[in-house]
């Protein structure tokens, strides 16, 4: 956890370990590259004492692509769609209700790693191995988050079929997202950005089609 507010760190920091958790505890983003390989997920608040949290994430995003949920008193949709754009899984601002941001947690955490049933998609040129969590071009490897990785898999799951936003809201967020939620959106698009090569077509009124390619 990196929360500079120590009000907020201590009630984070009880809750969690209340719930069975393990928690590692900084007031300062400059801690978390060096060590961001000790946690399972990250919870960054943005307004941290030596640099913004939008900074401390873009340069966590550079090195890994491990779950991190932005945790921040910033409720502007500016920041939230920056943070969102520049990797993190969820987003929620303060004052956190604490069982939400404990399902979300396990949501995200459950996305990233849990995985039982590992599948193999080829969309072209593009390959999909959820057992490897990777996505390749050719031999060159695509980072992605792991809501996008889990967005792609839900799309992938009925590749040249229609699949209706609802479907993969539940999909990707199985405790429930609103049907509006701009999160969604956000995501897909940056899907669209990194995998320029899949044709992902909106069905206006409806949700989606992964179109498949030779």
């Amino acid at each position: 956890m990196i929360e500079d507010d120590p009000s907020v760190s201590a009630a984070l920091f009880s809750v969690l370990t209340r719930a069975g958790h393990s928690c590692i505890r900084s007031t300062r983003g400059a801690d978390l590259l060096p060590r961001h390989r000790e946690a399972d997920v990250v919870l960054l608040d943005l307004g941290l004492e030596d640099m913004d949290g939008l900074e401390a994430l873009r340069q966590l995003r550079e090195v890994s692509d491990m779950p991190l949920i932005v945790v921040t008193a910033r409720g502007d949709e500016r920041s939230t769609v920056r943070a969102l754009r520049l990797g993190a899984d969820d987003y929620l601002v303060k004052p956190v209700r604490l069982h939400e941001l404990l399902a979300r947690l396990e949501s995200v955490t459950r996305r990233y790693g849990g995985r039982s049933a590992p599948e193999f998609f080829e969309l072209g040129e593009v390959t999909v191995d959820t057992s490897a969590i990777r996505v390749l071009h050719g031999e060159s490897e695509i980072g992605l988050t792991p809501t996008e990785f889990a967005l792609l898999t839900a799309l992938a799951r009925h590749a040249g079929t229609a699949v209706s936003r609802q479907t993969l809201l539940d999909d990707v967020w199985p405790e429930g997202y609103p049907a509006d939620s701009r999160a969604f959106d956000v995501h897909l698009g940056q899907l669209r950005q990194k995998l320029p090569m899949l044709t992902i077509t909106t069905i206006r009124g409806y949700g989606f089609r992964l179109e498949p390619t030779a």
